[in-house]
């Protein structure tokens, strides 16, 4: 197997790892590593559409330009890219954290529950609920 696709099914399996870690669980910071993942496969896969088997770096050499050159403009994108990465990383880890602080979970439906919950009870407003919500059963064990 050429090495070039296999790199190419690392950078997509990465990608796809991130959007299932997205959209599958309900835990804050798995969701936060999931979007890390994302971005790390997006990342790979810029550097490997810019990456040329026979190419030098682009600088001058005494006897000239070599005549086959690297692009730096995906390097430094995705260099770029990856210091914005850390600091939004970052950033997320922290709001989980003053989200943990205030609603004692990092389950992003609980949260919403109570978030949910705390907006009504400042708005002076009943909890909404849907039409086509079941009723709760009472059985015999429920006193």
């Amino acid at each position: 197997m050429d090495m070039s696709l296999l790199l190419y099914m690392a950078a997509v399996g990465l990608m796809l790892i991130g959007i299932a870690g997205i959209v599958l669980p309900s835990h804050l910071v798995r969701i936060i590593f999931a979007v890390a993942l994302l971005e790390a496969g997006a990342n790979l896969l810029l550097l490997l559409a810019s990456f040329r088997e026979d190419a030098a770096a682009p600088i001058m050499l005494e006897t000239g330009f070599p005549s086959s050159m690297a692009d730096p403009v995906p390097q430094a994108l995705v260099l770029t890219a990856i210091v914005i990465g850390v600091g939004v990383l970052a950033l997320a880890l922290i709001l989980a954290l003053r989200v943990q602080a205030a609603y004692g979970t990092l389950d992003m439906r609980q949260v919403r529950q109570r978030m949910e919950r705390d907006i009504a009870e400042e708005a002076g407003i009943s909890m909404p609920s849907s039409s086509q919500a079941p009723r709760p059963v009472r059985g015999k064990w429920d006193d």
